[in-house]
């Protein structure tokens, strides 16, 4: 089976500083690292490096070679990434020493991906596939139709948050994926409480105290606690459990194995400075603890 992924690619620019800067500061930092994200691209590296098959949707730059070259040595298909005129999207990171973070975001080519380039990446996806998309790039409720006409499993991570974004592909959803801040905007935006949205699994990161998964076949909400580490970065991390409960999944676990798995991926990436470059493959997660 394939996970099909319309997904951003970006630059990822860190900067490590002393705390994260307030208004008005100019702070300098540390150190300076440029690295591969973007959540399409961090979410299609974490699906193949949990050993699925993912073919990532989306754009890039005249300056964006080094970025598809970068996925495809870590195993993602990207043969429907599209140069565009439009410069590669980036990210502007700051990471405090307590290993928070905050990110200005540059959309870019992100923005910039045809509709026509998106059905011909879906025209020979089956029943059996995976769609998945997040709120980084254009284009997400018409791919979001097209993979729901054919019959994929269509999943949406919610990020960056925006509760129209969600709405608008909420019909069409088999999986839903928010951390806790998200999952209160949108019950703030919506009145429904996340077991109470109509898409059959939600779930839910609530960072350091772990993840709720809601089933609404069966009405059944499973807890899931987090794995104790110190974390260096949390950037990411949510990307990282994403890719792996989908690879999970495609890889024919039951939806607890894989976020259970999808768990351990997640605590290994917060003690990694980076993003996509950092994203730990199978063998880390099933060595985690050994």
């Amino acid at each position: 089976m394939t996970i099909f992924n319309l997904g951003s690619i970006n630059a990822d620019l860190f900067y490590r500083v002393p705390h994260l800067p307030g208004p008005g500061e100019t702070l300098a930092a540390r150190s300076f690292q440029r690295g591969l994200g973007g959540k399409g691209a961090n979410m299609s590296v974490a699906a193949a490096r949990a050993a699925a098959r993912c073919v990532h949707i989306g754009a890039v730059g005249p300056d964006g070679g080094w970025a598809v070259e970068r996925l495809m040595v870590y195993g993602v298909y990207t043969q429907f990434i599209l140069s565009v005129s439009t410069d590669t999207g980036n990210a502007l990171i700051a990471i405090d020493d307590a290993g928070e973070n905050n990110i200005i975001l540059y959309p870019g080519a992100n923005q910039a991906i045809p509709e026509d380039h998106i059905s011909a990446a879906l025209r020979d996806a089956k029943s059996t596939d995976i769609f998945l998309t997040q709120n980084e790039t254009n284009g997400q409720r018409e791919a979001v139709e097209l993979a729901s006409a054919k019959g994929l499993r269509v999943a949406y991570a919610a990020a960056p948050f925006d509760a129209q974004a969600v709405q608008a592909v909420m019909p069409l959803l088999d999986m839903l994926f928010l951390n806790e801040v998200e999952a209160r905007q949108l019950q703030e935006a919506t009145g429904l409480a996340p077991e109470a949205l109509p898409v059959r699994d939600v779930i839910v990161t609530l960072g350091g105290d772990g993840a709720r998964w809601h089933n609404t076949d069966t009405g059944q909400t499973q807890d899931f606690p987090a794995v104790k580490v110190t974390p260096v970065d949390t950037t990411g991390a949510g990307d990282t459990f994403t890719g792996y409960v989908l690879a999970g999944l495609d890889r024919g676990l039951p939806m607890a194995q894989a976020i259970g798995q999808a768990m351990i991926a997640g605590a290994i990436m917060v003690t990694r400075q980076g993003t996509a470059d950092v994203i730990p493959d199978l063998r880390d997660v099933q060595d985690f603890g050994a």
